[in-house]
């Protein structure tokens, strides 16, 4: 636990103006991110009595090593850059989203020639029109299908569309209406286009206009005796209706507006936002963050208006944004939203009528997903923190393992062999940070010779990077791993305006940092021989600070280095069930990369050595000669004979074969037949499997 007082920065050095600051722990990783409207004034609050501050605050403080900061002109610059560096670094303690899901939106593809009608999720693409988002996908199929009777919009895939392009015959949904087929020419690219800006006009709101131009073509229809068209009308009419009772009206005028609101208690806070559009509620999503400071509940509308419009533009920004309580100071925020949309947006508290009406059922919303998400999270906290202490009293440890990595060799029978590294933090999966290896160091089989390698591999990086950051000169050689951003180099304290966004990132070539953060465990799946090549290699380089234990699984026992007994922990307790889930995802994460490495190397074939040889010509090669086996007996005139393979090339493919090695015979598993080299090298080449010997079952077993 670091001494705030170590690294506090002398009054006359801080500047008296706007800026954005960062907290830095010991191993340079940012940890938080604010914005002030002085940097002197709200910098000192976090450097007064201990006893005094928050109880995240004074987590977050006493994690902290170092502090810098870069001066703005505005406190809109300000905000923009806060929210830029809260993506970048992903800091620990800030303000942070728990729900992790990707909202679907229905969205249409302007961009394209046909655009086209489809769920999609992630960041948004330039020229797509979105609508939402929906808390579920199949919410957006229904209102699609109910859509397309009257806006027969391409909902196909460009491969499906090119398909049926190249055989002039339509998809279903061409044959039953649902499809104005302009992939067959049925229509036009205007006349297509004309449709999808339909399309979004009534999804906008502006569905009166469509409805009464139906009824005045079914009335037409029913005067002219055309009565089952205008029966096809009168369906079109109700499946219209029925996708607009799906958003029943909220807001009487139209209204375009999202609506936030928080439920707050001293260490949570839960969010819920509505996004109303065309007086209709269109979608709706939430979030639970934590409080790491004594913040109001105007600071998090902010942070919540940073993340819902800090990549929005144009029309995705609202013209009106209706919020529990007002952001302090107001103008920044109001201005920087002016700005993402390019007209003026109102941002304000409802008083009274139907939004303040609405506002209380959001309120509601947030106030019960506050209460579900704690109850969820008392067992899941107090779960965790049990199971890491249960682990360091097992192993003796000085403190919880609050970063676990786990190794796992993995082999066919001595090919291919890989190893794998995951890492748990706080009990929790990080996948960003797992990492595949291949063994170099020697050929075939040897489980314990491997692990040596991978660790020593790893660990000579982190050594690599603590020693260019500086920390090997100091000395120190600190484990805290009590955070989950981004890996950062290290710097002076800063007073300047343009601090690059992405310091510490990326390597002196521009690559991802990797390795450069110590575990405090070091999990190995095996026994003493895999515990004792761990340990080691970890001697060998020096590393004297870092636990190492085995997992062994027949009987599920935790072995130490240089003990003859292993550590029995209780079936029943949570570190053993833990350490069994960093395991288990070890070695599934080596097998999955072991099998792909496997299936690339049974689907390559002397096709792949030849130069400016593609995909194409490839498989016009086998479907000239319907197999690999008679594309290796083939001549170079035959070969010739291919369309697009010149004398050249064919020469170049005739060295190539004549060059590999010859193919061993497969064994139908089945029956233990020896298949014949035709059969077996086209269904090779089709399958993309291997057909060696043993069963599926028998070829598991010698997975390792």
């Amino acid at each position: 636990m670091a001494d705030p007082s170590s690294y506090r920065p002398k009054p006359g050095q801080i500047p008296d103006s706007p800026g954005v600051y960062r907290f830095r722990d010991e191993h340079r990783r940012v940890i938080y991110v604010g914005k002030a409207k002085s940097l002197r004034q709200r910098l000192a609050n976090y450097f007064q009595d201990l006893a005094g501050l928050h109880p995240r605050t004074r987590s977050m403080v006493t994690t902290a090593a170092s502090v810098e900061w870069t001066v703005v002109s505005t406190e809109v610059e300000a905000l923009q850059l806060e929210y830029s560096w809260i993506k970048e670094y992903d800091p620990r303690f800030n303000v942070k989203y728990r729900d992790d899901k990707s909202y679907p939106y229905l969205a249409v593809t302007m961009n394209e020639q046909f655009p086209r009608v489809q769920v999609m999720r992630g960041h948004k693409k330039k020229g797509v029109r979105y609508f939402g988002p929906y808390a579920h996908a199949w919410a957006i199929r229904d209102t699609v299908d109910l859509l397309l009777r009257v806006f027969p919009v391409r909902t196909c895939s460009a491969g499906v569309f090119k398909n049926a392009s190249r055989t002039g015959r339509p998809c279903l949904l061409g044959y039953i209406g649902k499809c104005s087929a302009p992939c067959v020419g049925r229509v036009s690219d205007d006349e297509h286009r004309e449709l999808a800006e339909e399309f979004c006009d009534f999804m906008t709101g502006r569905t009166g206009t469509y409805l009464r131009r139906l009824e005045k073509q079914m009335m037409e229809a029913a005067d002219e005796m055309e009565y089952e068209r205008a029966a096809r009308l009168r369906d079109d009419i109700e499946a219209l209706k029925k996708a607009m009772e799906k958003n029943a009206v909220v807001l009487a005028d139209a209204t375009d507006a999202d609506l936030i609101a928080v439920a707050e208690d001293e260490l949570e806070a839960a969010v819920q936002i509505f996004h109303v559009r065309g007086g209709r509620v269109r979608g709706q999503r939430g979030w639970v963050t934590d409080k790491v400071e004594e913040i109001t509940t105007g600071a998090l509308v902010e942070h919540a208006l940073q993340q819902l419009y800090g990549e929005e533009t144009g029309d995705s920004v609202p013209k009106e944004v209706l919020v529990p309580a007002l952001p302090d100071p107001l103008e920044p925020v109001q201005e920087w939203l002016t700005g993402r949309r390019g007209s003026n947006v109102s941002l304000r508290i409802p008083q009274r009528g139907d939004k303040r009406a609405l506002m209380e059922t959001v309120e509601r919303n947030a106030k019960q997903a506050l209460v579900l998400h704690k109850t969820k999270r008392a067992s899941d906290l107090t779960t965790r923190s049990r199971a890491l202490e249960e682990i360091a009293d097992a192993l003796d440890l000085d403190s919880a393992p609050l970063r676990i990595e786990c190794y796992d060799i993995s082999h066919l029978q001595g090919d291919d062999v890989v190893a794998s590294m995951v890492v748990f933090e706080d009990g929790l999966q990080r996948k960003s940070e797992y990492r595949r290896f291949q063994i170099k160091g020697f050929e075939g089989q040897d489980d314990v010779r491997s692990m040596h390698e991978v660790i020593t591999r790893r660990f000579r990086r982190y050594l690599a990077e603590k020693e260019r950051t500086g920390e090997w000169a100091d000395g120190e050689d600190s484990l805290a791993a009590d955070g989950d951003g981004p890996l950062t180099s290290s710097g002076p304290l800063t007073d300047t305006a343009a601090a690059p966004l992405a310091d510490g990132l990326k390597d002196d070539e521009g690559r991802p940092k990797r390795f450069a953060y110590p575990p405090q465990l070091v999990v190995v799946d095996g026994g003493q021989p895999q515990v004792a090549a761990a340990q080691r290699a970890l001697d060998e380089l020096g590393i004297d600070d870092i636990a190492v234990c085995g997992l062994a699984k027949r009987l599920e026992e935790v072995w130490l280095p240089g003990d003859d007994d292993p550590v029995v922990l209780p079936r029943t307790s949570e570190g053993l069930y833990l350490l069994q889930r960093v395991r288990d995802e070890a070695h599934r994460f080596a097998i999955t990369y072991q099998r792909t490495k496997r299936a690339k190397r049974f689907r390559s074939s002397p096709l792949d050595d030849v130069p400016g040889l593609g995909e194409t010509r490839k498989q016009a090669l086998i479907k000239h000669f319907g197999s690999v086996k008679k594309l290796r007996s083939a001549t170079i005139d035959q070969i010739c004979e291919v369309p697009g393979i010149g004398r050249k090339t064919a020469e170049t493919i005739a060295v190539a074969f004549a060059q590999a090695a010859p193919v061993a015979p497969a064994v139908n598993t089945a029956t233990g037949e020896i298949m014949e080299d035709e059969e077996s090298e086209t269904t090779a080449e089709t399958s993309g499997e291997p057909v060696s010997a043993g069963t599926p079952d028998e070829r598991r077993g010698q997975e390792r």
